[in-house]
């Protein structure tokens, strides 16, 4: 529960994003019913997207029940509380066509499989539901990869690998874009501070399991320049029609022709 309230407090980089991301849906054009809020982290985004959409449900899942606990207070002047489900975006606990609208900020590079989150999307979708998600690439924290080794900082996904997986995924239109945001800090120990408030942890597999000797340590706070580089990528993408029934069976649209004028 200390970690997720430290996480709360710490979390500037989702805290631009999701504000950036906010921006964008000024000009998408929905009035969507139930909106999933994917990794939710402290109800943040889910609090604006609950101002926004004020006749929407929320619901805000996340992996962690304490950053679900930790978050309620922010609800205390709505007149909607989201509801609250601890799960995995890979496997979520919501019923086919569930809801309109799926929200993921800063959440998919802790999935181990983003296709299968993606496909989890598109199965709670309705038809025309709109999927937005950000997410970090691959040139994130590239000054603490080059000070300690590219093995002991997480790796991060192509932003054309995610659009290949949306299409994948079965969601039409899909639209990728990145910028590079820097962060600064008055030393390498104030970013590594920083990173480990807001529970950003290296998931690699093949990372180091001993512990970092103080020369490791040394050696980032003196080659790194008080700068911290993030790739964010943002995408979206649209749930088409279905195209086949629950049995399998093509869906075929038959259009009469116009008749002439007489």
């Amino acid at each position: 529960m200390r970690a997720a309230r430290e996480a709360a407090g710490a979390a500037r980089l989702e805290s631009e994003v999701g504000a950036r991301m906010l921006e964008r849906l000024d000009y998408v054009k929905i009035a969507p019913r139930r909106i999933l809020d994917a990794g939710s982290g402290p109800l943040r985004d889910a609090r604006a997207l609950a101002g926004r959409y004020g006749k929407a449900d929320v619901i805000a899942l996340d992996f962690s029940a304490g950053m679900l606990r930790s978050g309620r207070a922010r609800f205390a002047f709505l007149r909607k509380n989201p509801l609250r489900i601890c799960a995995d975006l890979s496997r979520l606990p919501l019923g086919a066509g569930s809801v309109d609208f799926v929200w993921s900020n800063m959440a998919l590079h802790w999935v181990e499989d983003p296709l299968a989150a993606f496909k989890e999307a598109a199965r709670v979708l309705a038809a025309e539901g709109l999927l937005m998600f950000s997410t970090l690439g691959p040139d994130t924290l590239k000054e603490l990869r080059g000070a300690a080794g590219a093995t002991r900082v997480h790796e991060f996904i192509d932003m054309h690998d995610l659009g290949d997986m949306l299409v994948a995924a079965g969601f039409a239109a899909p639209v990728v874009d990145m910028e590079l945001l820097t962060f600064t800090y008055s030393d390498g120990a104030a970013l590594l501070a920083d990173l480990r408030a807001g529970g950003q942890t290296n998931a690699r597999r093949d990372r180091p399991r001993g512990l970092a000797g103080r020369g490791l340590l040394a050696k980032i706070r003196a080659s790194m320049q008080g700068a911290a580089s993030f790739e964010v990528v943002y995408g979206h993408a649209w749930k088409g029609a279905p195209r086949k029934l629950a049995d399998g069976r093509d869906i075929v649209e038959f259009r009469p022709k116009a008749r002439p004028l007489s």
